[in-house]
């Protein structure tokens, strides 16, 4: 077989799947059409990247959007940057959540709480990448507890409040095939054995996808829970890579990378589209369910995930 050549290449990776979308796609293609009128959508990480550009493509359509980030500051300079290509329509609200201190997330749920709204979405997109050594608080690796349990902390804490079809959407990554031996090391959570910046960065995202696939088995009828892979995206995610790789990504972007608009489709097709709904359990890619690692379909796995971040929760 000859090789494929550059076009060839990008054609074959912009090809449309069942959805009618695909590779190339933007937050705002899938979204075109769709009517959140009414309906609250609460994003984390919702101050740059694909987080903001989520934010966008939800308001634009209709919906009343929680910013959550890591100070309210952060979030309110966000919506000024979004009101700039918005205007004053859509209802953006500031909220502080740093998804790597329990008591921020304890906040930011008494915060939610009390707004008392119900919530159709929430898109949990916030993350970080790849640190270059272990770093520890609350006595977990950093990359575990601020991608895993400040998530499955704010989004247990947040059941209540899920309209009867709300959807959660946790952002995973393909990285979640690249882990420890074992998938998830429940006995060295800390990163104090062996850590490696790309295989506890894949245990996170693991952690990711385990969390929806359990979550969807626990939510009411009508309720859905999915993990989206978003592609490979030069963001502010990778600051933490070495600069030879961040080269690498650059070089990479006309050919392998997609922009932040396409990014964020996936995640915003799955939290927004009308096929989407009624859709659980699943992992997505290119706005079409695909299949992941066999670590990523292991339910005893994410069974025994699950209880052991309840048991971490209780203890923060």
């Amino acid at each position: 077989m000859g090789r494929l050549s550059g076009v060839s290449l990008l054609a074959l990776l912009r090809r449309n799947g069942p959805s009618g979308f695909g590779f190339a796609s933007t937050a705002e293609e899938v979204t075109a059409g769709v009517d959140l009128r009414g309906r609250v959508a609460l994003v984390t990480g919702s101050t740059s990247g694909l987080g903001r550009e989520s934010a966008r493509a939800l308001a634009l359509r209709g919906a009343r959007v929680l910013m959550l980030a890591r100070d309210e500051a952060r979030a309110r300079a966000a919506i000024a940057t979004l009101r700039a290509a918005l205007g004053d329509g859509p209802t953006l609200t500031p909220i502080a959540c740093d998804l790597g201190e329990p008591a921020s997330v304890r906040a930011c749920l008494e915060r939610l709480l009390r707004l008392e709204l119900p919530i159709d979405i929430v898109l949990g997109n916030a993350g970080i990448m790849a640190l270059p050594r272990a770093v520890t608080r609350h006595g977990l690796e950093l990359q575990f507890l601020t991608n895993h349990v400040g998530h499955f902390m704010l989004v247990t804490g947040l059941l209540g409040r899920l309209t009867a079809r709300a959807r959660v959407v946790m952002v995973s990554s393909s990285a979640h095939a690249q882990t420890p031996p074992g998938g998830v090391q429940l006995d060295n959570l800390d990163g104090g054995r062996d850590y490696h910046r790309w295989r506890f960065y894949g245990q996170s995202k693991l952690a990711n996808l385990l969390f929806a696939r359990e979550l969807a088995t626990r939510l009411r009828p009508g309720q859905t829970a999915n993990a989206v892979h978003p592609g490979v995206i030069n963001t502010r995610l990778s600051r933490h890579m070495p600069i030879g790789t961040g080269l690498a990504l650059a070089l990479a972007g006309p050919i392998g990378l997609k922009s932040v608009a396409q990014g964020a489709a996936t995640q915003c097709y799955v939290a927004a589209h009308p096929d989407a709904a009624g859709v659980t359990g699943e992992y997505w890619y290119d706005c079409n369910v695909q299949e992941s690692s066999a670590l990523g379909r292991d339910r005893q796995l994410a069974a025994e995930l699950w209880a052991r971040t309840e048991a971490l929760v209780a203890g923060l």
